[in-house]
């Protein structure tokens, strides 16, 4: 099923490339989660600098790694580690995922999401889904994945997956049509804040066996992060990483204009953080930048935004222009590189 998915995406028709201008858009995920909000957050730092990135919806990590890849003016997208993992394991027997995977570079390690699967209250672990009607987001989303994946670890079988998202999933819960769902999100997620989710019938699964925390991190939901949980609760985590691609300035003038997109946006991640860990997504405090995914290489394109001798020019709403630089500098492979560079503006 999973590798079903990513074979359709792998094969998807890239569109042609636009001669002049280009839009700039990050693909994130439903309304009421967290990639949506953080892509928003670094869409407000675009905006104050007259850099407009447009938020779009989307299914999730599935359809965002390749939304990156194949999709005109996408230049960034968020995507879950354990999706990028799936893809690099078996990308070398399947030409179709070894497309995918091409060109896919990282912009940015963010934060850890934490994997949360609201069930009835009579349901007490991952080993009483067994034959239970379970949620398991829609298609093309990582959630649906990471759901595949933590029930094939423990050898639960439903009754029946439901592929449906998280909003859905908890009208089906509250409804009494499903028992579960999962649903992949950074935590406070704001559909768990809902005065619906009665504590006294539905709670979160805790997530303690070896097998999983072996495969993921192990995470814990502090006590009064949501109504219905007057406790502690722990959980397991994947990474969400912002994903581009590997634009090559010198092939045309979309390459060229949607690299100097990513640029600007990493060079504002990296020269503003602190501004986002102040005033953005709670999640942005967890960030550690320095986390590349094992395996996958860092882009050209961010490399520039955070060199010392890029030429950004700020332009403010009120008409004043600021040209910016980036503190340090250093010569090495792009992972490396990009470490240093992140390393001599905010320390290690």
């Amino acid at each position: 099923m999973i590798r079903a998915v990513l074979t359709v995406l792998a094969l998807m028709i890239a569109l042609p490339a636009v001669a002049q201008g280009v839009e700039s858009n990050i693909v994130t995920g439903g309304p009421s989660g967290t990639y949506i909000k953080i892509g928003r957050d670094i869409a407000a730092l675009g905006a104050e600098c007259g850099l407009k990135v447009n938020v779009r919806e989307s299914a999730g990590s599935l359809e965002n790694i390749g939304a990156v890849r194949d999709r005109r003016v996408t230049q960034l997208g968020i995507v879950q580690s354990d999706v990028l993992e799936y893809v690099q394991t078996f990308e070398a027997k399947d030409p179709a995922l070894r497309r995918l995977a091409w060109g896919v570079r990282i912009a940015f390690p963010l934060y850890n999401e934490e994997v949360h699967v609201l069930a009835k209250r009579e349901i007490a672990s991952l080993a009483d889904l067994n034959g239970k009607r379970v949620a398991t987001g829609v298609a093309e989303s990582g959630t649906q994945l990471t759901a595949d994946l933590v029930l094939d670890l423990v050898e639960v079988t439903p009754g029946e997956r439901v592929a449906i998202g998280p909003n859905d999933a908890l009208k089906a819960l509250l409804a009494g049509e499903i028992d579960a769902f999962f649903y992949v999100v950074g935590a406070p997620a704001e559909l768990f804040r809902s005065d619906e989710i009665d504590g006294t019938k539905f709670h979160l699964l805790p997530m303690t066996e070896p097998v999983l925390n072996a495969v993921y991190t192990p995470a814990e939901v502090p006590a009064g992060t949501y109504p219905f949980e007057k406790g502690p609760v722990k959980l397991v985590a994947v990474k969400a990483v912002l994903v581009t691609y590997a634009f090559d300035s010198r092939r045309n003038s979309y390459q060229a204009a949607s690299c100097k997109v990513v640029s600007d946006v990493s060079h504002l991640i990296l020269t503003r953080f602190d501004q986002l860990q102040a005033s953005g997504h709670p999640k942005w405090k967890s960030v550690d930048v320095k986390d590349i995914p094992p395996g996958w290489e860092v882009s050209s394109c961010v490399l520039d935004g955070l060199d010392p001798a890029y030429a950004f020019t700020c332009r403010k709403p009120d008409g004043s222009s600021v040209e910016e630089g980036v503190a340090g500098e250093t010569e090495t492979e792009p992972n490396r590189l990009f470490l240093q560079r992140v390393c001599a503006r905010m320390g290690c």
